[in-house]
């Protein structure tokens, strides 16, 4: 493991938290139910656990499934399909889950533009699809004969046609840069001694997310790592405190730790055992604080307009 500069939070295992972590996990080989398999971990393939899955048992179902990229995870590839085998790729799994759904559950799956066609394809083919997000991440290289791709897509479906959505919870509070009066009086915004807000309902274009970086707690050496702003949109929007969120691509953890910064229960599958170690380190982290970057005081503040 390379040194870290003073500054750098990126997490970090010792040898015995590794062991201690691994120990903590669950398996291909372990019953699964709702009881057993709340708030843990399972480090398995999601196809050797599919067939074991409990029936209706989750309120929120999040998935983040490699892109049709060629991609290494810490020595696990990803090679790049054509879209109609990456099509076949998203049809050997994804209807087995939706068993897992509870009545008015919801789904937001995670993908770029290079694979968001076939998810919308293999979504509206089992589900109502309801939006699609874009938001725009920081990172990203150059390019020198095509625009910079530097945005991803989460879709968002519903198992019926009725379904929840906390619109109060997901609200912006962004800085009034003309503040209007009726009568003297503030139309549609508050005056604070911090300045001028306005509660504002959220688009389905996302330009306040940061995606995590060494000086962020919240960091882990993940190569695709959501941030936990992120995460912290889509479940407030579409769970309750106490609710099932469900994440079978869990990676580092950040669903799951977003969950129970949130009062949510959780269960994630991560096929990578140094991932799975990752997220119980931060879901371990989590017991002492519940901060979110870009969330406080239940409000998502806009960038820049919280002092």
């Amino acid at each position: 493991m390379p040194s870290r500069a003073p500054r750098n939070k990126t997490l970090t295992l010792s040898e015995e938290e590794r062991q201690n972590y691994s120990a903590a996990l669950l398996s291909a080989q372990d019953i699964l139910s709702p009881a057993s398999l709340t708030d843990r971990v399972i480090n398995a393939d999601l196809f050797d656990v599919l067939d074991s899955l409990p029936e209706n048992f989750v309120d929120l179902l999040i998935l983040d499934p490699p892109y049709n990229l060629q991609k290494d995870f810490h020595g696990r590839e990803f090679h790049r399909l054509s879209d109609d085998a990456y099509l076949d790729y998203l049809e050997s799994w994804f209807p087995k889950l939706l068993k897992i759904l509870k009545p008015r559950a919801s789904v937001y799956l995670c993908g770029d533009w290079q694979c968001s066609v076939q998810e919308y394809q293999i979504l509206r083919k089992y589900l109502h699809v309801q939006n699609r997000i874009t938001w725009q991440r920081e990172k990203g290289r150059g390019a020198k004969d095509n625009w910079k791709n530097s945005c991803e897509d989460i879709w968002f479906a519903t198992k019926d046609k009725e379904y929840d959505f906390n619109l109060d919870a997901v609200k912006i509070k962004r800085r009034v840069i003309a503040p209007y009066r009726d009568n003297g009086l503030p139309k549609d915004w508050q005056e604070t001694a911090q300045g001028n807000f306005r509660l504002t309902c959220p688009s389905n274009f996302w330009d306040d997310i940061s995606v995590p970086f060494w000086s962020m707690p919240e960091n882990t050496d993940h190569p695709t790592q959501k941030p936990e702003k992120l995460l912290a949109k889509l479940i407030l929007a579409s769970s309750k405190p106490g609710d099932f969120v469900f994440d079978p691509f869990l990676g580092s953890g950040t669903t799951a730790v977003v969950a129970k910064k949130l009062g949510r229960h959780f269960a994630g599958i991560e096929i990578n055992p140094e991932y799975c170690c990752w997220a119980l380190k931060r879901l371990e982290n989590a017991e002492h604080t519940h901060a979110i970057q870009g969330y406080e005081d239940g409000v998502f503040w806009e960038r820049n307009a919280h002092k």
